[in-house]
């Protein structure tokens, strides 16, 4: 006798269940097996009783479905969309493909002696700091110097595409939820799962929608997980900025697109520039693990060394992306440190 019969016998559904599901294709419990090895009926104490699940449960009728029916359906629900929704999604995310794609080729063509001072010229303009740009070319100047310049441009190409893309989209929801109390409430939830996915889970359907030779399988697995930051501050900073300075600009008679380009957005400005330095470094994390649907750059090195056990490629891509994530971080934080400076005046 299974544990449960009495639910089903107890609801009048023997008669559907049909006969007890001891002999199905359920799992066969240890009491089960020495129950038949022996000849006898083996008493389950109260303290082993199981969860009622859907396994426990087909024990005790076998018209219930298994577990594995639940994932199995899940799966084929999937593939039944996969086609319909590849029509609407492909279209949708191929100018990322193609950004990707071109973003790829400048890093990779351009040479190395006007990229690097380039790289340079652009953490001065931002930072206004030389101790910055002299970080900057020795970074890269190390990792030129241990042939890992193609892997390191392809990786900041990569982060570029997929961060500003993060920028582009999540700023304007984050400013939507900012406004509507309605607009937050529905995407509050979405976000919190997008924050506790784990990053593999990204990669599964995409696998099933896109070919692994398309760089938007890995840039929209990217942006998904790099997001959410930018658009929760961008939200935070917004309703943050001073009730008295939006009555202000209402008694100067703003409207609403005045008041939030000149006034809201400029003071939630160090928020979102925080935002954005975090989607960032969850870009430069994602990356790494984007390596195994075929994205290029230093994550490559790293499942290299995973897979041949090759300690010392592993360690030193790991030192790349670190050197990476150092600039990356320091950069956008000296601008965000300009932008308070220049607001305090």
């Amino acid at each position: 006798m299974a544990t449960y019969d009495f639910i089903f016998n107890g609801l009048g559904l023997r008669n559907w269940c049909g006969e007890s599901g001891d002999d199905g294709g359920g799992m066969t419990s240890m009491a089960q097996l020495l129950a038949e090895t022996s000849g006898d009926d083996v008493e389950v104490s109260a303290w082993e009783t199981p969860f009622p699940s859907m396994d426990a449960l087909h024990e005790a009728c076998p018209s219930f479905p298994q577990s594995r029916e639940l994932t199995s359906g899940l799966e084929e629900g999937f593939l039944a969309i996969k086609d319909t929704l590849k029509v609407v999604v492909d279209p949708l995310t191929q100018p990322l493909s193609w950004a990707l794609n071109e973003a790829l080729w400048v890093m990779q063509t351009v040479p190395w002696f006007i990229m690097i001072p380039l790289l340079m010229l652009i953490s001065w303009a931002v930072s206004r700091q030389m101790k910055l740009v002299a970080l900057v070319a020795i970074c890269f100047g190390f990792l030129g110097f241990v042939d890992y310049y193609i892997y390191t441009m392809q990786t900041l190409a990569i982060i570029f595409v997929c961060a500003l893309s993060c920028v582009v989209f999540g700023v304007p929801i984050g400013i939507a939820m900012s406004r509507s109390d309605r607009v937050q409430r529905i995407m509050i939830p979405i976000l919190d799962m997008l924050q506790t996915l784990p990053p593999f889970v990204y990669l599964i359907p995409l696998i099933f929608l896109f070919s692994v030779t398309e760089p938007k399988l890995y840039g929209i697995a990217i942006i998904l997980y790099a997001i959410v930051p930018v658009v929760r501050l961008t939200d935070l900073g917004i309703r943050l900025v001073d009730k008295d300075v939006i009555e202000a600009a209402d008694a100067f008679g703003m409207s609403k697109r005045q008041k939030l380009f000149n006034v809201q957005i400029p003071l939630a400005l160090p928020n979102i520039m925080a935002g954005v330095n975090q989607t960032i470094m969850m870009s430069l994390a994602m990356v790494v693990i984007a390596s195994l649907v075929s994205a290029p750059g230093l994550g490559v090195l790293v499942l290299r060394g995973i897979r041949s056990l090759e300690l010392g490629v592993g360690l030193l891509s790991g030192l790349g992306i670190v050197l990476l994530a150092i600039i990356l971080d320091r950069v956008t934080k000296a601008a965000l440190a300009r932008i308070n400076v220049s607001q305090s005046n």
